[in-house]
């Protein structure tokens, strides 16, 4: 994956614009979307002026007038899917994955270290995370492990967007398809697979 080229930095560009054109940061905490997941959040015992959904704080971010992050093409172009829906996105390096994936609470003392932190939480069975069958991949929906992020040689990546009560599925669909559509446009490659799947109890 590269760092970055002249596509992703146009589609940022796009995307920024009509992200600003369509909302106001004076309001959007009332979005339908952004409500969602916020009362989702409320519900998992997270504070979501504290820690934002994802989708919300780059949507900040933006209407900030500060500039997105670059990461790599294929994290900024995810990142844009997440930024134009509110929908939540995470990417995984697949080569690094124990398939199939599983949405659960945590099982109390299982370790999780997120990207950029130096050592590992110990998590409650509190938390609802996504899961392979090794380990931990995010903490649902914000924080993402270390060790199955996308990097300079990842080739073949794992799309995830995240559902909340009050999200339907076609919105869910359409912004993880949108979001795919960006990845292929800024780094190539083709979709091999889409699934929607639902929560289990474990």
């Amino acid at each position: 994956m590269e760092e970055k080229n002249e596509r992703i930095s146009r589609l940022k560009r796009i995307v920024s614009d009509e992200v600003r054109a369509r909302f106001r940061i004076e309001t959007l905490k009332d979005h339908p979307t952004v409500r969602a997941y916020r009362d989702f959040y409320w519900k998992l015992g997270i504070d979501p002026t504290k820690t934002r959904p994802a989708g919300e704080a780059l949507l900040r971010r933006v209407l900030h007038g500060r500039d997105l992050p670059t990461i790599s093409t294929a994290v900024d172009a995810y990142n844009l899917g997440s930024l134009a829906t509110i929908i939540p996105m995470s990417g995984f390096d697949k080569t690094r994955l124990a398939m199939p994936l599983h949405i659960r609470f945590a099982r109390n003392g299982e370790e999780f270290k997120g990207i950029g932190k130096n050592k590992p939480v110990i998590l409650t069975d509190k938390i609802l995370v996504l899961a392979d069958e090794d380990r931990v991949l995010c903490i649902y929906p914000y924080r993402d492990s270390d060790h199955t992020k996308v990097t300079a040689r990842t080739r073949e990546l794992i799309i995830v967007g995240y559902g909340a009560p009050g999200i339907e599925e076609k919105m869910l669909e359409r912004a993880v398809r949108k979001t795919l559509s960006n990845v292929e446009m800024a780094c190539g490659g083709r979709v091999e697979a889409f699934e929607l799947a639902h929560a289990r109890g474990g």
